[in-house]
């Protein structure tokens, strides 16, 4: 059996749902990881892997459901000043943390304080806010400098609370590695490249939450091992699978193929920092020749047998200003490419390096090796730098490899802003490429509230962005997944989030 999935759905068949209450929970559910978490501190959860595993632990103050609305969590209700930077929130009164701490005002300064941290990978997702009071035990004040159109949004699934008193007597390091929130489930214990496992909290307080006893995030990089593991019943969902290895399981016993248009660019970063600095890549010719001289179109025939979407550049299908007629992909013109490179002055093309996130994503490795031969055709000689997917993403502006890197950014709002922050606003982690032209209209964005005028500037971003490329854009992936069918209640969003709190066993 076949099920597919958009952007939003399934408000239908979570409201089948019966409610389960604690003494009902049975079985553990087991859930595939393609790569070892980064981190289970929200702040620091560098990918989509170590994010969903890091969820289950957590609440923030407002949610975003189905429809993609922002809805009362943690925060019963709330206030928004005229001018849009000041947030008042009214907060539940009946939360404890899973160490007995009780949830009030002072979680959410905590929260903010140390997801502020520098040392932390999404610093930047906190200090949009400058200031975080206590009115009392459970009113709470953030204030933005300006108005952040998605602020909301980015508070829902970004600002999982913590506990004040734990996470100031230990630091954040300690944290990290034994985690507390109010999540549904609750810490047990973690083998590093191994296993996460984590319990139902007894005390939690949606109390029709959650509907398994246990958790357990199994690390399996291999997707061909997931594709066995989900065959024997070891785990219950493997998640990016390859389409050959989802058109293999079709019809297998238990199993059921979830697919869905992933809201994910797919991306070689190029630096103007570090190991960039001074190379070739500053030469916006260089950049247009690279992406003429990638064939995406051949990358997705062969290695995704054409289960994907090229991409014109960060705006992708189903985000807000995304416009077909206005944005087709650089077309795979290597003449042209070559005729770039001798305008820039390099006719014999040049050497350079590019890290890759082994096994990180769906078929990445042969990605990397796909781009290092087409780029080779128009006498750029790529060396491919491999690198475990902890310590490519181990260092700010991608400091572990080279000049380029290939990667990919995710949004969970259905808009491209948080990838345009997340890879060129200076300052933040992941930006290894600065333009302050850039930079300025990623601000214009944040600050229009406004739907159609934030589409109308998404056009002027895209248009300058693939006019000065920061990137070779190349894909927008579908998706593949196996689920027993003993789950229940599975609904995994555009952006690969799922939320496991609502999920039983049969």
């Amino acid at each position: 059996m076949k099920r597919s999935f958009s952007i939003v759905m399934g408000v239908a068949l979570l409201a089948l749902l019966v409610p389960v209450h604690a003494q009902e929970r049975s079985g553990t559910l087991v859930v595939a990881l393609s790569s070892d978490p980064t981190s289970l501190f929200l702040p620091r959860a560098a990918d989509r892997t170590a994010t969903n595993a890091s969820l289950p632990l957590y609440d923030s103050l407002v949610w975003i459901n189905d429809d993609l609305e922002v809805v009362p969590a943690l925060a019963e209700r709330w206030e928004i000043s005229d001018d849009g930077t000041e947030y008042v929130f009214h907060l539940r009164r009946d939360v404890t943390f899973h160490n007995g701490e009780p949830f009030t005002a002072e979680s959410v300064v905590a929260t903010w304080e140390t997801g502020s941290d520098s040392s932390n990978d999404y610093s930047n997702f906190y200090t949009a806010a400058n200031l975080v009071e206590a009115i009392d035990d459970y009113t709470v004040r953030i204030t933005t400098p300006e108005p952040i159109a998605t602020f909301l949004t980015s508070v829902a699934l970004s600002w999982g609370m913590v506990p004040p008193e734990y996470i100031r007597e230990v630091g954040i390091d300690a944290f990290a590695r034994r985690p507390v929130g109010t999540g549904p489930f609750r810490f047990v214990s973690r083998a590093a490249g191994d296993r996460v496992v984590m319990e139902a909290n007894p005390d939690y307080w949606q109390p029709d939450m959650p509907m398994v006893a246990g958790l357990e995030f199994r690390v399996i990089p291999d997707a061909s091992t997931r594709m066995a593991a989900i065959q024997t019943g070891e785990i219950h969902i493997a998640n990016r699978l390859t389409p050959d290895q989802a058109m293999a399981l079709e019809g297998a016993a238990g199993v059921e193929i979830v697919s869905y248009l992933n809201d994910r660019a797919y991306y070689v970063g190029f630096k103007n920092v570090g190991a960039g600095a001074g190379t070739p890549l500053e030469d916006p010719r260089v950049r247009q020749a690279l992406n003429y001289g990638s064939d995406r179109f051949g990358i997705i025939a062969a290695v995704f047998a054409g289960q994907a979407e090229p991409i014109p550049g960060f705006v992708i299908e189903g985000n807000l200003g995304y416009d077909e007629a206005l944005m087709q992909p650089f077309p795979y013109d290597p003449e042209r490419a070559m005729e770039l490179l001798a305008e820039a002055g390099y006719p014999d093309g040049f050497e350079i390096s590019m890290g890759c996130p082994a096994d990180g994503y769906v078929n990445i490795n042969e990605v990397c090796l796909a781009l290092q031969r087409t780029l080779g055709q128009i006498g750029v000689e790529v060396n491919v730098e491999f690198r475990t997917t902890n310590s490519f993403w181990s260092e700010a502006e991608y400091g572990a490899v080279g000049a380029m890197f290939v990667d990919s950014w995710s949004s969970t709002i259905g808009e491209a802003l948080p990838r345009l922050d997340g890879a060129l606003m200076p300052g933040n982690f992941y930006t290894a490429w600065h333009d302050d032209r850039f930079a300025e209209r990623i601000s214009a964005i944040e600050r229009t509230v406004d739907r159609g005028e934030r589409a109308a500037l998404y056009v002027e971003m895209h248009e300058l962005m693939y006019e000065e490329p920061p990137f070779i854009y190349l894909y927008q992936p579908t998706i593949f997944e196996a689920v027993s069918d003993r789950v229940q209640g599975y609904l995994p969003r555009a952006a690969e989030e799922y939320f496991l709190g609502r999920v039983s066993l049969d």
